[in-house]
């Protein structure tokens, strides 16, 4: 997997968050989007993951020489970020079943082990709407990491993390994250220390 950005710009309404990003993400590698809080690494990262336009520019899709069609980027693709959405109605079963209808599982896993996974075996006839917030992260965690993708984005991962938390993502993170093309947005280094290079978005301003 291949993700290249050609001259990428963003602007909302007259202020300008950053200009002029060309980079190309190559699996297997880890990239950290290193910025200050509003610098737009965020940002960056929506665009890169194909879920949000920019200004200016173009983002591009590969895998292997092939240039994926828009249509096809989101079954390569998995992405976590504090502000995404669960479907709260639904029990932690109903949500992973739901969610892993559109993607495939990592092989050799299932629903059951995913669970196991997140620790949350005891909470899992629950609506995801009676989580605290750290429970809520680590399921975000979870449908992105045990997706079968070439492709994992993580905007600041450790968010309402507790320190087991955050110990779980570094084991997930050893375990699961070889062979892929990973981007982290973070300022804290917890979240992206195994990452081998780093963008800084100051650098685009």
């Amino acid at each position: 997997m291949i993700i290249t950005l050609e001259n990428i710009g963003k602007r909302f309404q007259r202020h300008r968050i950053f200009k002029d990003v060309d980079h190309s993400f190559k699996a297997p590698n880890a990239y950290a989007l290193l910025g200050s809080n509003g610098s737009g690494k965020s940002t960056l990262l929506r665009i890169i993951a194909g879920m949000q336009s920019p200004s200016l520019g173009k983002v591009r899709f590969y895998n292997g020489d092939k240039e994926l069609e828009a249509n096809k980027v989101f079954s390569h693709i998995s992405f976590c970020a504090p502000g995404m959405e669960l479907v709260e109605e639904l029990t932690l079963q109903e949500f992973f079943e739901f969610h892993f209808s559109f993607k495939k599982l990592l092989p050799g896993m299932t629903i059951a082990d995913v669970i196991k996974k997140t620790g949350l075996e005891g909470a899992v006839n629950k609506p995801v709407g009676d989580y605290s917030s750290g429970m809520k992260q680590r399921v975000k965690l979870a449908q992105a990491i045990f997706s079968d993708t070439p492709a994992l984005l993580l905007d600041e991962p450790c968010t309402n993390l507790d320190q087991q938390g955050v110990e779980q993502y570094r084991d997930w993170m050893e375990e699961y994250s070889k062979n892929r093309l990973v981007i982290v947005a973070s300022n804290d280094p917890r979240e992206y220390y195994f990452c081998r290079e780093v963008v800084e978005i100051e650098r685009y301003k």
